[in-house]
């Protein structure tokens, strides 16, 4: 192979492919490919699991496959459209692959590699901390309910994952005092466990050996343990609150509640009165639990609700619980993919990681997109679930309102995240170091200046500046320029350098208004508009440094080098630059549609035979802005006083007829602004 990918110039270890490597790295690029895609061509045609990996052998990505050779074909011949792999597919060294029987045996296999390699184009959690869960220990003769993050262990059943673990110890405190169960920490309970494994064979005579040797534990006396540690309990009997708490934890609280109130009456008729109100009482702790928890279907629906939040390459999820119609709990992460992946993939990969580790599934999830693998996740769910789950998108109704609550909560854990760990600023710095890098700057862009132009055939033509001071916009700098020199068709080229020749004029340059000289001037457009820019600051002998931002690849065309800077996708210095384009060019935007509707709005009523001032004034003052007008129907506008209802008819049609002709303006500005990206 004639480049290594493992050995990497300064330039693109900051994350930035520098012009003097391009035309080399696009040769050797083109070689690597076709070696791995002779190497692919050898992979079988069945299902699997494919890992590429970089030149340290590392395992940089974990997919899987109904066609292994197919799936990775995409992926050589760079056929895969999603934004990150050209980006991996440098880094991609060599590749192992396990086949499978069925597309669910891949599935289930992808989980585990995921989970085994945590590769770093993978969507996992950002923290690669343990969450919490409520376990119940089915492996042991008496099973103990805990709290705790620990790897999940084979005969030991899960409950969660909690993001509060306060609330996941709440919760555990509340089961306790409804259903008698022993805790994991109780130092008895571990006396009892080594007293049963070292009796092993005497099960017959269980409840007589803990009798005996066994000591009461303090929840006993206070009956909120069993009694399993003085043979108080058979493992029967026992049995049956295991199986009320996993009832009760899995959301089907209303059969907990029946069966209680069943034993409170079987106790009262037996005129056990003392065991009946200890029952109450423990109905009475569900009751209160119930009260404070929202209803928020009236059917008994268990369903988990899943929703997003993106920036560029982080995001929030937030998982809202409903269970017998109730919420039960939410909980909230972060991941370390953002915007810089596919909303399929970012879903589908939080879905595969977030239940691997819960047995808490319910009847449906609901996502806001449909998933391409939606039936085999389906499979996948049910077949952990042991009943049918299957991934649904809400459309209207409760569904749709929770699924948006949900969304909204997982931005506010988003924002939450990135102020406690300071992720913008840092971010921020990244780019600038990056942008300075790249273009070859003196210094880090502390303050950026971008222009755009606006117009529909020459007419109505502005330009605006956005700056950004620090990596943030700064509003109060922006300006709007409306162009003088422009008459008949578009030029966007003289446009440009007459904004320029008034921004840099000596005069403006010395008005504090304007701020600072820029470190960064960056043009909205290919090579001719940064020549164009390049022309006016020479003509004013200016020496700021330039950039041209071209829409159609997201490629930076600099003054030094005829190819362009192509930043990494997913880089923070291209967030950055192309957040500065786009906040130029919706500034501009706004401005043209000012202009061109206030000139519109003064003469469309002018237009209309039988309108003179008078008539005019009266219908302004009526509806009281040109919106309320053109939403009037032909009634309403006759309604107005001294308006003839011909002359409203002649208003409405003269109104309908703007509307086709701000249509048609608005398609050709589109076109306008596609074809200025070509």
């Amino acid at each position: 192979m004639s480049s290594d990918p493992g050995s990497k110039s300064s330039e693109e270890t900051a994350g930035v492919s520098t012009a003097g490597t391009r035309a080399a790295a696009r040769s050797s690029g083109t070689e690597h490919l076709a070696r791995l895609a002779e190497e692919v061509a050898q992979v079988p045609t069945q299902p699997g699991c494919y890992l590429w990996k970089d030149a340290a052998g590392t395992v940089i990505y974990v997919g899987k496959a109904k066609s292994l050779r197919a799936r990775m074909r995409q992926y050589v011949t760079l056929s895969d459209e999603r934004a990150k792999i050209p980006l991996m597919m440098q880094l991609v060294e060599s590749f192992d692959y396990i086949v499978v029987d069925s597309e669910h045996e891949a599935l289930v296999l992808e989980r585990e590699l995921i989970g085994q390699y945590r590769p770093y184009f993978n969507v996992d959690f950002k923290d690669d901390k343990s969450y919490p869960f409520i376990a119940i220990t089915r492996s042991d003769r008496f099973p103990a309910i805990k709290y705790t993050r620990e790897k999940h262990k084979s005969g030991t059943r899960y409950f969660g994952p909690y993001t509060d673990s306060r609330a996941a110890r709440d919760v555990i405190d509340t089961i306790r005092k409804v259903i008698p169960i022993c805790s994991a920490t109780c130092a008895e309970w571990k006396r009892t466990r080594r007293l049963i494994a070292a009796h092993a064979g005497d099960e017959d005579i269980l409840g007589l050996i803990c009798a005996q040797k066994g000591r009461p534990c303090f929840d006993y006396h206070v009956g909120r343990g069993p009694g399993a540690c003085v043979g108080a309990v058979t493992p029967e009997e026992y049995a049956g609150n295991v199986r009320r708490v996993e009832r009760f934890l899995s959301g089907r609280r209303r059969e907990v509640v029946d069966e209680l109130k069943a034993e409170m009456a079987e106790a009262a008729a037996d005129l056990d009165f003392e065991r009946a109100a200890r029952v109450k009482r423990r109905l009475e702790v569900i009751d209160g639990l119930d009260d404070r928890q929202q209803v928020v279907f009236p059917s008994r629906v268990d369903i988990d609700v899943v929703g997003f939040f993106r920036e560029e390459t982080i995001a929030g999820a937030c998982v809202f619980a409903v269970r017998d119609g109730r919420m039960q709990r939410s909980c909230e992460f972060i991941l370390d993919k953002g915007l810089d992946v596919g909303e399929d993939e970012l879903v589908a990969g939080f879905i595969k990681r977030y239940y691997d580790e819960t047995s808490d599934i319910p009847s449906e999830v609901d996502v806001a997109v449909d998933l391409e693998d939606a039936e085999l996740l389906g499979e996948w769910l049910t077949q952990k679930r042991g009943h049918v789950c299957r991934l649904h998108r809400p459309q209207r109704g409760e569904k749709r309102h929770l699924l948006e609550m949900c969304e909204r909560n997982a931005r506010h854990a988003l924002v939450r995240y990135m102020m406690r760990t300071g992720y913008a600023d840092d971010r921020t710095n990244q780019a600038l170091l990056e942008l300075e890098s790249a273009l070859a700057l003196p210094a880090p862009p502390l303050r950026i200046e971008c222009f755009d132009i606006s117009t529909i055939h020459g007419a109505f033509t502005v330009a605006s500046m956005v700056v950004f001071t620090n990596g943030r916009a700064d509003k109060g700098q922006y300006r709007r320029f409306r162009v003088r020199s422009i008459t008949g068709e578009a030029n966007d080229f003289l446009s440009m350098q007459e904004v320029l020749g008034r921004r840099y004029a000596p005069e403006r340059m010395a008005d504090e208004r304007f701020g600072s000289r820029p470190d960064l001037l960056v043009v909205d457009g290919g090579k001719p508009q940064l020549t164009a820019a390049l022309t006016q600051l020479e003509a004013l002998g200016l020496d700021i440094p330039v950039c041209g931002l071209a829409k159609a690849d997201e490629e930076v065309f600099v003054p030094w080098d005829d190819a362009p800077v192509v930043l990494p996708s997913g880089s923070a210095s291209l967030y950055l630059i192309k957040q500065v384009r786009d906040e130029a060019h919706r500034f501009a935007i706004t401005f043209h549609r000012e202009l061109r509707d206030k000139a519109m709005t003064v003469s469309v009523l002018d237009e209309v035979e039988g309108v003179g001032a008078t008539r005019k004034k009266a219908i302004m003052k009526h509806f009281g802005s040109m919106k309320k007008l053109r939403a009037a129907s032909v009634e309403d506008i006759a309604a107005v006083k001294g308006v003839p209802a011909q002359v409203a008819q002649a208003v409405y049609d003269t109104l309908r007829a703007w509307d086709r002709e701000r249509a048609g303006a608005g398609a050709d500005s589109g076109k306008a602004a596609q074809e200025e990206a070509e």
